[in-house]
């Protein structure tokens, strides 16, 4: 289940360089189950999905998604710039 965005100046910069987005998510969720969820929810297409646990103990993904601008487009609707 996605929580909400990770929001940062970085993934901010990598949602306009490398078409990403980056969200923070149940740390029992698999790859398959998030992006399924993204695709279903924001409907886009998700090439390939990243995980990483913070230090404080949450699971982080990054998505990168197929068609370009994608990201930058979402982070819009999604109010983030």
């Amino acid at each position: 289940m996605i929580q909400h965005p990770h929001v940062t100046e970085k993934a901010t910069l990598q949602a306009e360089a490398n078409n990403t987005l980056q969200f923070i998510v149940d740390v029992n969720d698999t790859k398959d189950k998030v992006k399924k969820e993204i695709e279903a929810l924001y409907n886009v297409k998700v090439a390939s999905i990243n995980t990483m646990m913070t230090p404080k103990g949450k699971k982080k993904v990054i998505v990168v998604f197929q068609d370009p601008n994608t990201a930058t487009e979402l982070a819009s609707r999604l109010g983030l710039f």
